[in-house]
C-alpha cells in the first residue's frame, strides 16, 4: 500500500521565494490603481452641494486620490530598485 506521503515516490518540488521588494511592487501597483478609484468614490459621497477649501469635494478628493496614487508609484519603484540590485544569476 502506498501513501501521498512517500518522500521517494513522484517528482521533487523546489520551493523558490520571490525576490526581494516584488511585494513592494505588489503593494505599490495596488496603491497606485486603487488611490484615484477611492479618491473619486469619496468624493461622490460628500456630493457637490457644498464647497470645501473653495473646491467641489469630488476634485478635492480626487486630487488626493491623485496624491496616494503617486506615493504608491513610489513604493513600487523602490521595489523595482530592490529587484533590480539584488538580482543574481541562477545557473542549474
Amino acid at each position: 500500500m502506498t501513501t501521498d506521503l512517500d518522500a521517494e515516490k513522484g517528482r521533487q518540488i523546489r520551493l523558490i521565494p520571490l525576490v526581494p521588494g516584488a511585494w513592494l511592487v505588489i503593494l505599490g501597483g495596488g496603491v497606485m490603481v486603487l488611490g484615484p478609484l477611492f479618491g473619486f468614490l469619496i468624493g461622490t459621497v460628500h456630493g457637490t452641494e457644498r464647497d470645501t477649501l473653495g473646491v467641489s469635494p469630488i476634485f478635492l478628493f480626487l486630487l488626493l486620490g491623485f496624491l496616494v496614487a503617486g506615493i504608491g508609484l513610489g513604493i513600487a519603484l523602490l521595489g523595482l530598485r530592490r529587484i533590480l540590485r539584488n538580482r543574481t544569476t541562477t545557473t542549474d
